[in-house]
This record gives C-alpha cells, sequence and structure tokens, in this order.
C-alpha cells in the first residue's frame, strides 16, 4: 500500500505541473498537440486524484455491511479513471486533432512569443516544455516501474505482460501505465511540432494530436478491461490456486481437497475458501485445530492471502 500511495503521490505533482506547462504552451502557440498533451496532462492529474481517493477508502477497516473490508474501492476508482479521464481525453484529443487535418491552417501562428522581453519562437517554447515532462514523466515513471518490478520478483512473474494480467495491484498498474502513454506521448508531440517547424507543414503536429488521443483511447480501453476482471471477482490464476491447494493436500491430517475457491476482495488481499476432507478418524475439536494451522500456512506462504474459510467435509 505504502509503495503504491508514494507512486501515485510522484505523479500527481509532476502532471499537475506539467498540465499547467503545457496549457501555457498551447495559449502562446496554438499547437494542436500542445493541447492534445494538455488534455492528456489534466487527465493524468485527475486520474491520480482519483487513485488516491480508491487507496484511502479501500484502507477503511470491516464493518459488519463490508465484512471483507473496502479493498474492491480501489478496482472501482481504477475503473472511473480508465473510463472517465483517460476515454474522455482520449476522445478530446483526437477530435481536435481531426479538426486539426481537416481544416489546417487555425492551429496558431508562427509568430515569435515574447518571453520576459525577449521574442522567442514558439516551436522553441513548446519544445522547452515537452523537454521538461519528459524529465518529470520520467521521475514518475522511474518509480512506478521499481515497484512493479518489485511485485514481479515477488510474485515471479514472467514480466510486464504476465504482470499485467495478473496483478491486483491496480493503483500501481494504472501509474504505471499512465506514466509510460505520457513519455510517449510527449516524445510524439516533440516529433510533430519539431516535423512541422521543418518541412513548414501543420499536417504533422495535426497528425500527432489524433495519434495522441487514439493512444490514449487505447490504453483507456486496455485498463477498464483488467479493472472488470477484478471486479466482477475473477479466480486467482491456475498456478497460484494448483500452489495453495496443494499446500493443504499435503497436510498429513488431509484425506482431500474437494473444493477450492480464491478472489481478489482488495488490492493484494485475497479471499480463500475451501471444502476439505480430513481423515475419518479425527475429532472435531482436532479438526479445528487443523482448520487453524492450515489457515496460517497460507497467509505465511503467500501475505496476499487475508481471509480463510475452510468447510471440513465427511
Amino acid at each position: 500500500m505504502a509503495g503504491s500511495t508514494s507512486v501515485v503521490v510522484a505523479a500527481l505533482f509532476a502532471n499537475g505541473a506539467i498540465a499547467i506547462l503545457k496549457f501555457l504552451g498551447f495559449l502562446a502557440t496554438g499547437s494542436p498537440s500542445m493541447l492534445s498533451e494538455t488534455y492528456h496532462s489534466i487527465s493524468d492529474t485527475g486520474n491520480q486524484v482519483f487513485l488516491l481517493i480508491g487507496i484511502r477508502y479501500s484502507g477503511r477497516k470491516a464493518t459488519q455491511s463490508h465484512p471483507f473490508g473496502f479493498g474492491k474501492a480501489q478496482f472501482f476508482y481504477s475503473f472511473l479513471v480508465s473510463v472517465m479521464l483517460f476515454g474522455i481525453a482520449g476522445w478530446e484529443s483526437a477530435k481536435h486533432g481531426y479538426n486539426a487535418l481537416m481544416h489546417p491552417g487555425h492551429g496558431g501562428a508562427g509568430e515569435a512569443v515574447l518571453l520576459f522581453g525577449m521574442e522567442v519562437r514558439p516551436v522553441w517554447v513548446n519544445a522547452a516544455i515537452l523537454v521538461g515532462a519528459i524529465v518529470f514523466e520520467t521521475y514518475a515513471f522511474v518509480k512506478a516501474n521499481a515497484e512493479l518490478r518489485r511485485q514481479i520478483n515477488e510474485y515471479e512473474w514472467d514480466g510486464l505482460v504476465q504482470a499485467f494480467r495478473e496483478t491486483s495491484d491496480v493503483t500501481t498498474l494504472t501509474a504505471f501505465t499512465e506514466d509510460a502513454v505520457a513519455l510517449g506521448g510527449a516524445v510524439l508531440a516533440l516529433i510533430g511540432i519539431g516535423l512541422t517547424e521543418y518541412t513548414g507543414n501543420e499536417m504533422y503536429d495535426a497528425a500527432t494530436a489524433l495519434l495522441i488521443g487514439i493512444m490514449l483511447m487505447g490504453f483507456a480501453i486496455a485498463l477498464a478491461w483488467e479493472n472488470k476482471r477484478l471486479l466482477i471477482g475473477e479466480s486467482v490464476p491456475t498456478r497460484d490456486e494448483q500452489r495453495l491447494r496443494k499446500l493443504v493436500r499435503d497436510h498429513p491430517m488431509v484425506s482431500h481437497v474437494d473444493k477450492f475457491r480464491a478472489s481478489y476482495v482488495g488490492a493484494e488481499k485475497l479471499l480463500v475458501t475451501l471444502d476439505v476432507s480430513f481423515d475419518s478418524s479425527l475429532g472435531t475439536e482436532e479438526i479445528d485445530d487443523y482448520i487453524t494451522e492450515i489457515e496460517e500456512t497460507l497467509k505465511s506462504e503467500d501475505d496476499r492471502v487475508h481471509f480463510v474459510y475452510i468447510e471440513p467435509e465427511l
């Protein structure tokens, strides 16, 4: 939880400052790419706010009406981020880029901008802002990547693809994705503005704005899909299920594991329920003791296991 929070806070400050700079750049130069990047950074800033709300809400203690706590709040707010923020920002960026392509010549002047008493060409204003954005986004991306890599090593995933499919820490996943897309968007905007300056053709700048919008909408769909599997209670991957099931099955007093169910009820919080057949010679009190022993074994083996319910079978 602490790792996720630090990742989000770092991204929040970086994106807030970048959004203001990009908007000032758009006002000064009228660049379509800069407006798309402004939408992008505004969405990223709102993204972090929603994620922080999700982290705070999910930390509330369990109640009678929510016996497994509020952990799924992170899934819900991450889903809102993907749909409301990434989707809306992506659509607005793509629409603005498309309009600039269809109606060239209305994206802003190439006239010099008065800055600190000196005339500066718009291309240099935008380039300076985007380079600064790349520096800030790189800082946020490095923190998110470090946290995700820690989880990859801890849970022995093959790499980013498997982490994306199997992690329940959607806060870190969303921050990592957002930072990666932000870096890609800033680089694309820099290329588009540079090509427009080099060729004198505003179509490059407009096309870049369209590409940024499409990229945002694409990642919005991918993130929404990943959050959906957690919101509707997808089971843990088969590999993890088999490992936990084997721990129970290998207990000397267990005859058979009849049913095994495991699902996430929060970020890195698993609910595990089992129907277990114990040795027929055991009494009720002995079975209770062994159930407690198995619960402790499962929790010590995998720190994501928070709730264990075992139903003894005859």
